[in-house]
């Protein structure tokens, strides 16, 4: 079920997908469905160009907790022993890849006046398989 989240479009927009890790997050899952230990092992190793830290499973757990909530993605559960879990983007998570696109070349744009060291990043190199309009 997903949950209201109120202010100004901006602002909701942001609350959606801020945090350290949610950006990440889509960014792997743009690639297509993971199961919850490829997805902490690929957000630990290449998100933002591994400058981020590392994501325990607790943490990871209740921002993928989150973002089901808010209809982000959908968690997929498997009745097998042990059990497998998956994750992926639903409608709304994938319709906000040219937004993170947008937020990507911003800063690729503007590294000196936001004083950000530049990163390597590769939101822009993405060719993801099976999206519409993106």
């Amino acid at each position: 079920m997903r949950s209201m989240v109120g202010g100004c479009p901006a602002e909701r927009t942001l609350r959606l997908v801020g945090g350290r890790w949610k950006l990440i997050v889509l960014n792997q899952l743009f690639h297509g469905t993971l199961r919850f230990s490829e997805l902490r092992r690929r957000v630990n190793n290449g998100g933002a160009g591994g400058r981020t830290g590392i994501v325990s499973p607790k943490i990871l757990t209740q921002e993928l907790r989150q973002m089901e909530r808010d209809g982000l993605i959908h968690r997929e559960v498997y009745p097998e022993v042990p059990p497998r879990v998956e994750y992926s983007l639903t409608p709304l998570g994938i319709s906000l890849r040219p937004v993170i696109l947008t937020l990507a070349d911003w800063g690729k744009q503007h590294p000196l006046e936001a004083d950000l060291e530049p990163a390597p990043c590769d939101w822009e190199e993405q060719k993801v398989e099976g999206t519409v309009g993106v």
